[in-house]
């Protein structure tokens, strides 16, 4: 599924080409994805403009002049396609090989600066709602959500809060949607290893008995910053379906410390551990038992 990453590569392709414009004409061309559409959810788009293109965690949110937002969620195999109206008709490989999945193709946003927006989903997990902007804090969705790891807010102390009691492993925890908004497996393992710290350790460790962080709960942190930012740079990871606005894979698997290594030498400079996989929470934990403590 996609993370943080790839989901705000997407918002960052869909930023030129939707913030400002209209809805001319949206096509939905199915009643359901994951959930059923919104009631009118075409009619209710259609005449609107977009004021801007934000996130939340793995969720894209569109406001709009209507004053609803338009929540839109990637599920396992979602993506975004942007094409312009005069290139409709210009052949290429692009073109050609969206024709040969076009059957996925569930709904078309038609703006009025000509970009045509297709949202292709073949597994049909992802999902959008319209929601009251004033309503959208307590959506089920979004009211459940940590911190932004990304925010300027988040930093060891607030980590170390969430985490302290917990008698779950930090790998646990830094993937609960209530601690951190937007991590999954992939940026879990790579943040875990740049931070040198074991996923088997409990979280209630970042915190001392005061309350207070410790120097492990900073550097989990800063290394959560640092991995984000440089998968957002390279585009997110594309292991299976994720793909850029413009078609293009992403990039950032190919500087994977740990996750999907196992058995190669640790990265770390002058560590001479090798990368084990383990399983926690029936999902795979890639790691170096040498340097990650």
């Amino acid at each position: 599924m996609p993370e943080l990453p790839e989901v705000e590569t997407v918002r960052r392709g869909l930023e030129p080409v939707m913030d400002g414009a209209r809805f001319v004409r949206v096509e939905q061309r199915r009643p359901d994805l994951r959930f059923p559409f919104p009631k009118n959810f075409s009619a209710r788009l259609e005449g609107q403009t977009v004021r801007g293109i934000g996130r939340r965690a793995k969720y894209l949110l569109a406001d709009i002049s209507s004053g609803e937002v338009l929540l839109m969620h990637l599920g396992m195999s979602g993506s975004f396609h942007v094409l312009h109206e005069s290139d409709a008709a210009a052949p290429g490989e692009f073109h050609y090989e969206r024709g040969k999945i076009s059957a996925h193709d569930h709904v078309v946003f038609h703006m009025s600066n000509g970009a045509v927006i297709t949202f292709n989903d073949p597994r049909r997990f992802g999902y959008m709602k319209l929601i009251a902007r004033a309503q959208l804090d307590q959506d089920p969705m979004i009211e459940a959500l940590g911190p932004e790891p990304l925010g300027n807010a988040f930093d060891g102390a607030m980590l170390a809060d969430a985490c302290a009691g917990k008698k779950t492993s930090l790998k646990a925890a830094l993937s609960d949607q209530k601690v951190v908004a937007g991590l999954g497996n992939i940026y879990v393992c790579e943040v875990l290893h740049r931070a040198h710290v074991s996923p088997k350790r409990k979280a209630s460790t970042l915190a001392t008995r005061a309350g207070a962080p410790t120097e492990r709960a900073h550097m989990l942190a800063d290394a959560v910053k640092a991995v984000l930012n440089d998968a957002i740079k390279a585009g997110g990871s594309s292991l299976r379906d994720h793909r850029q606005t413009d078609g293009d894979l992403g990039y950032f698997q190919h500087s994977f410390r740990v996750y999907d290594r196992a058995g190669e030498k640790c990265p770390t400079p002058k560590c001479k551990g090798k990368i084990r996989r383990i399983v926690q929470g029936t999902r795979s934990t890639f790691f170096c038992p040498v340097c990650q403590k």
